[in-house]
């Protein structure tokens, strides 16, 4: 009989025959009547720094087990994902999009044997990596394929952090497919697993290899500009491809993963009458520390032991005028990257290699803000909020899209920064020091130096003098919901799936690429319809 353990505590130098004497105790047998122990959860418990240990759920099989009541040991049902039956549609479905959300759903529509065409208006995931170090090194963008745009969507140069809060059984079935093309196996139980920013290139690409294997088509460089409806129902849409004519593509089912800055895509749906509302989302800073520190900060004695690697935190802090401040996509060992999209506005983001061994650790310092704050009842009124700071920033930076850095103490102070401390900015093409406080309305900066003093109660070393801001971070999420009902399609287009982050309905790689699977189930259900 297959057994799922939870909640064995083993030293940071225990071994798996260690962990095998523990399951076996709490399964009240002797360690040899275990076989085939598998790792489902690895966390670290940092709670008392006198005793950092790690916590790991295993499954195993046992012929006698005798449990006696132990409510943390269970009989375990192995996972499987069943393709949907589906018939063959009519016309090929529509992918749009190449990041998660749309590498997921044409993953399975390829599987289920329907042979996606898949539009992406970046280039490939090695063309594009050329193209961002390119604009790294030498602050050339290219606003077609760049840190937002190409395969594999932001999620490419963003860690590749797989921490999800979704509960959906789907998220297995993302986990298996970026094992099997290549991500590393430790994914599929550690409590905060991550491919890498060096390693997702290499997975993506072999995923959309499986779906052109499997009957699949990838168009990069192709832009969709407009739709084709008729008595409400999609019946195709209008492609741009780059250097090219447009063209229309007969389409009935399409899935609009578009991704969160696909700015010029929204404007064009708003056009076409597809509803749509403004949605919360939050702005702010890059703040990056020495990993040392928080290193000593979260491990205590322990912060050099080899089994743990570089740190993270997660902080959260609710202020009294109800503004919620808080950490996102925190990059140990990591670095600041410029992820603009658009030319004379700055962006940042933050990535980390597999090994996160940078020397320095960063997240974004965001706070939350939602339709009261963007000054207009547009549906786009928060990507214009966006286009806003980011102007800003760019103007503060000098140009050549240097973003404007900031010390932490000089901005809890209230004065600019006319120099650098012992952290040195990882960003490039360059950095400005200046007041980044210029880049944001004054209640939203204010919300900011309350978030960084409340957050050192919590995390000893998060407001180091010398810990640098770097402006700005604005698009941690879609500025717009793009509406959809239980079939998931468009309430004004019949066959047109919103879907993942871009349209409102995700946040992250793993809810993105669930939500993919999702809308591609719903099309492979529509498939038993008759046209």
């Amino acid at each position: 009989m297959l057994y799922r353990i939870s909640d064995l505590s083993l030293p940071l130098d225990g071994t798996i025959e260690d962990l095998t004497n523990l399951a076996a105790k709490r399964l009240g047998v002797s360690p040899g009547e275990v076989h085939h122990l598998t790792l489902r959860k690895k966390s670290v418990d940092a709670r008392k720094k006198d005793d950092v240990h790690f916590t790991y759920t295993v499954e195993c099989v046992c012929n006698r087990a005798r449990i006696r009541g132990d409510r943390k040991v269970a009989e375990a049902v192995p996972y499987h994902y069943t393709i949907p039956a589906s018939r063959p549609l009519p016309i090929r479905p529509v992918v749009v999009g190449l990041g998660p959300a749309g590498l997921f759903a044409a993953l399975l529509l390829a599987q289920a044997g329907q042979c996606p065409i898949v539009l992406e208006r970046g280039q490939s995931v090695e063309k594009r990596s050329e193209a961002v170090e390119r604009f790294w090194r030498e602050g050339i963008l290219d606003q077609q394929s760049n840190v937002q745009f190409g395969e594999g969507g932001a999620g490419t140069f963003s860690d590749g952090k797989l921490n999800t809060g979704t509960k959906d059984p789907r998220a297995r079935k993302v986990l298996e497919e970026l094992v099997q093309a290549g991500a590393p196996e430790e994914i599929l139980y550690m409590a905060k697993p991550h491919v890498g920013t060096d390693r997702l290139p290499h997975t993506v690409k072999k995923i959309r290899e499986t779906i052109c294997a499997l009957g699949g088509e990838v168009r990069f460089a192709s832009t969709m500009d407009a739709l084709v409806c008729k008595d409400g129902r999609i019946k195709g849409i209008r492609v741009h491809p780059a250097g090219g004519n447009s063209y229309i593509l007969e389409a009935s089912h399409v899935i609009l993963a578009i991704g969160h800055s696909a700015r010029d895509t929204f404007v064009m749906l708003e056009q076409h009458g597809i509803p749509m509302t403004p949605k919360p989302f939050s702005v702010g800073a890059r703040i990056e520390h020495p990993q040392e520190v928080i290193n000593r900060a979260q491990y205590g004695r322990f912060s050099q032991h080899p089994a743990l690697g570089a740190a993270d935190y997660k902080l959260a802090v609710h202020l009294p005028n109800g503004r919620g401040v808080y950490t996102f996509c925190m990059c140990p060992g990591g670095q600041v990257v410029a992820a603009a999209s658009e030319e004379g506005r700055v962006v940042t983001n933050g990535m980390s290699n597999f090994a996160r061994d940078g020397k320095n650790a960063n997240a974004a310092l965001l706070v939350g803000i939602g339709p009261e704050d963007f000054g207009s009842d547009s549906p786009l009124a928060g990507m214009v909020f966006q286009r806003e700071l980011e102007e800003k920033a760019y103007r503060l930076g000098g140009g050549g899209y240097a973003a404007p850095v900031q010390r932490v103490e000089d901005f809890l102070k209230g004065r600019a920064s006319k120099r650098l401390g012992d952290v040195q900015p990882t960003y490039r093409p360059g950095v400005t020091p200046c007041s980044i406080a210029e880049c944001f309305p004054a209640e939203l900066s204010d919300a900011m130096r309350q978030g960084i003093v409340q957050m050192e109660r919590y995390l000893h070393g998060f407001s180091y003098p010398d810990a640098l801001l770097t402006a700005v971070e604005s698009r941690s999420s879609s500025p717009v919901r793009i509406l959809r009902g239980e079939s998931y399609e468009s309430p004004a287009a019949a066959g047109l799936y919103p879907c993942g982050e871009g349209a409102g309905y995700a946040g992250g790689i793993i809810s993105a690429a669930v939500d993919g699977i999702r809308c591609a189930e719903k099309v492979l259900e529509d498939s038993h319809k008759s046209y």
